[in-house]
Formats: C-alpha cells, sequence, structure tokens
C-alpha cells in the first residue's frame, strides 16, 4: 500500500540565541528522520520531553518545514510545491490536535465560529451546508447543539478537547496527528478522549499519529510504536512487541519505567540528564546513559538493523537481545551505571 505521508532524510534544524547577543546556537530538534504512515494506521510516537516529537508531529502536517530531506504526501514533495499548492494538499487533508485545548482555541470565537473556520478557509460548501456540517461534527465528537454559541471559557477541559478534536476534522482528512492530546486533561477525562479517538478511527478510517508520554497507552492504542531520542528515530515496533521484545535499549528502559499493575517491574535506571540538543553527543546520542556503551558507540551512528518480526528495526550496536526479558534486564544490571 503506498504511504499517505512520508519522510526521508528529513531533518529540522533550529537556530537559538545563546549567551551573546549575536551568536546563535542550531538546535538538531530532527535528525535523518525517515518514515512513512500507511492509510488508516495508528503510529505511536514516544521518548521523553525535548526527543522531537512534537517537530515530527509538526512536520507530518506541512506546519514545520524541514531544514533537509523530503517530506512527501501522497507521493508528492510538499516543500517543492507553491505554498497555495501545498496548503491545499495538506490543508484540506491533515488535521492536527494539540496538547493545551485552551491555549489551542481562539477564545473569542464560539464553537459554531471555531467549527466553521477551516470550511471558510477552505472554501468548503455553502453557507446552509458549512451550518450542517458544524452540526455533524459537534454530534460526531459527542458535545450537545446547546453549546453551539458558548466560548471555549464556558467550557470544561473535556469539552474544549472535543471541540479541538471536531475542528481537527472539519475537512474530512486522512490524517490527524494529536499531540500530547490528554495530558492537559483531568485523569477522569482522559479515557473518554481516547476512547473518542479510537473511536473516531475506526468509525472515519483515519490515519492516526497519537504523540504521547502517557507510555502504556500508546502501546494500547497504536498499531506500530516509533521511539525517539534526541531528535532521531531509534527503534520501529510493532506495538504487540514493544514492551519485552524491544531491541534498542532506550526503548527497554522507557517501557520498564511505566508502571504495571497486574506485573510490576523495576524500572531499568537510566544514569545522568538527557544531553542537550544544541551539542548531541558523537554517534549514537544514548550512548552517554547507556549501559552497553563503548567506544564503538561513540565513534558512528549505527545504520537500522531488522528483527526478526516484520516491520520491526532498531539503530544500535549492542541490542538487547530478542528472548530477553525486561525483569532479567533489570534484575541483571542492578544498579547499573552509563558509561
Amino acid at each position: 500500500m503506498n504511504a499517505l505521508v512520508e519522510l526521508s532524510g528529513t531533518h529540522v534544524v533550529h537556530k537559538a540565541r545563546s549567551g551573546g547577543l549575536f551568536t546563535r546556537d542550531r538546535v538538531y530538534a530532527l535528525t535523518g528522520a525517515d518514515l512513512a504512515i500507511a492509510p488508516g494506521e495508528t503510529v505511536g510516537v514516544v521518548g521523553e520531553s525535548g526527543c522531537g516529537k512534537s517537530t515530527l508531529a509538526k512536520v507530518l502536517v506541512g506546519v514545520q518545514a524541514p531544514t533537509r530531506g523530503t517530506v512527501s504526501f501522497r507521493g508528492r514533495d510538499l516543500w517543492a510545491m507553491p505554498p497555495a499548492a501545498r496548503r491545499r494538499a495538506v490543508g484540506g487533508s491533515t488535521g492536527m490536535i494539540f496538547q493545551d485545548p485552551s491555549t489551542a482555541l481562539n477564545r473569542r470565537l464560539t464553537v459554531r465560529q471555531i467549527l466553521r473556520d477551516p470550511l471558510d478557509v477552505h472554501d468548503r460548501g455553502t453557507k446552509a451546508q458549512r451550518e450542517d456540517r458544524v452540526r455533524e461534527l459537534m454530534s460526531l465528537v459527542g458535545l450537545p447543539r446547546a453549546l453551539a454559541d458558548a466560548v471555549p471559557a464556558q467550557l470544561s477541559g473535556g469539552q474544549r478537547q472535543r471541540v479541538a478534536i471536531a475542528r481537527a476534522l472539519a475537512l474530512d482528512p486522512d490524517l490527524v496527528v494529536a499531540d500530547e492530546p490528554t495530558s492537559a486533561l483531568d485523569v477522569s477525562v482522559r479515557a473518554q478522549i481516547l476512547n473518542l479517538l479510537l473511536d473516531l478511527r475506526e468509525r472515519l478510517g483515519l490515519a492516526l499519529v497519537f504523540v504521547s508520554h502517557d507510555i502504556q497507552t500508546v502501546r494500547r492504542m497504536s498499531d506500530r510504536v516509533i521511539t525517539m531520542y534526541l531528535g532521531r528515530i531509534v527503534e520501529e515496533s510493532p506495538a504487540a512487541l514493544v514492551t519485552d521484545r524491544a531491541r534498542h535499549p532506550y526503548t527497554r528502559a522507557l517501557f520498564s519505567a511505566t508502571p504495571g499493575l497486574l506485573d510490576p517491574i523495576d524500572p531499568i535506571p537510566l544514569v545522568g540528564p538527557v544531553p542537550s540538543a544544541t551539542r548531541p553527543p558523537s554517534g549514537c546520542p544514548f550512548r552517554t546513559r547507556c549501559w552497553k556503551a563503548d567506544a564503538t558507540c561513540a565513534q558512528e551512528m549505527p545504520d537500522f538493523s531488522a528483527a526478526s518480526a516484520p516491520a520491526h528495526r532498531f539503530r544500535c550496536h549492542h541490542p538487547v537481545q530478542e528472548d530477553e526479558s525486561t525483569r532479567d534486564l533489570v534484575r541483571r544490571r542492578d544498579p547499573m551505571e552509563a558509561p
């Protein structure tokens, strides 16, 4: 099946002001990303804060231009298109749900105006058809019609996120990227929003990219899980295998740190802070915190290697063995010390 959106050797480098007035550091937000999203699949993206998850999300929906590399949408290079053509190609076929609905929604507009705005911008249908679409969208995400004239301040956090989801769906997109869509919500509301996203994915046949710190939720919601570290994709795994058959040490450490109610284990400790994205380590960026690192890891970034399972690949010179359980890793490496 042809990819809906595909990244090839994609880099994003920002310039940030450093110590002096005229000096700027380079921030390596995304480095050499290769990724394809198929129609209808759900891809989860995990990693610590600052690993590049949100940058990847913005690149996928055409909000962030790559510094190098290509972003293709249905086989067409997005950033080789004229701006108007790019807006038509991406704007009408992708939607994005942001982390905090309190800041993502215009506080001065009513729910009706917020949902109608994408239809107005892209000149979809007549005025009457747009009003019908607004009512349809509110019903789709479980919002009472009586809230159409409410402003965001009059809504609960869960209702605001439902408005944000409805807005992302306004133009009937093929791809929706959800960037930490539940992190700003109360725990009691999170399950409702996650179940809504799962239901919408099934009903509408959406491709969904789900970015989250909630690693176990990503595993349950996704077909495939992407692990990112310091701007790089370091592992791709089928969701069913990511907990105990991941090959990259960082992926194992991430999932070990998530509490399990039925079969809890101690987390694999990682010593030291995440390195700076302005001065990433040579070779493998994870080597400064990895208990397996040696001189080879400092010299070169490993290429992707294929695991035995289809659609499972990783970048590591000294991967965890496929049959080695995370519990055994914890038992043998306690305490662990990075070199």
